[in-house]
């Protein structure tokens, strides 16, 4: 990891295609500016560890039926129970 100190007005370039400025420093924060190719992927980092988690999340998800088994559960029978009925049944 490289750490460096920047002024307001100064920058960096990371390669030949990658600049990042300072844009103003205030209230204990810090403005950048990053100019980059439009192939390369610019993202904050708690948005990526925010999809990893909902990826993980959606892989564990519950089947369908299961879910519906759980809202009615919750419900207290409020959710009608259409698999006891059997198919094409009315209660």
């Amino acid at each position: 990891m490289l750490i460096l100190q920047r002024k307001a007005g100064e920058s960096l370039l990371i390669g030949d295609e990658v600049e990042i400025s300072v844009l103003s420093v205030e209230a204990g924060r810090v403005r950048l500016a990053i100019e980059a190719p439009k192939n390369i992927s610019i993202l904050r980092s708690e948005l990526k560890n925010a999809a990893a988690t909902n990826r993980e999340a959606a892989d564990e998800e519950a089947p369908p039926l299961t879910l519906l088994k759980l809202l009615r559960d919750a419900a207290g029978g409020l959710v009608p129970d259409r698999e006891a009925d059997g198919p094409g049944q009315k209660k």
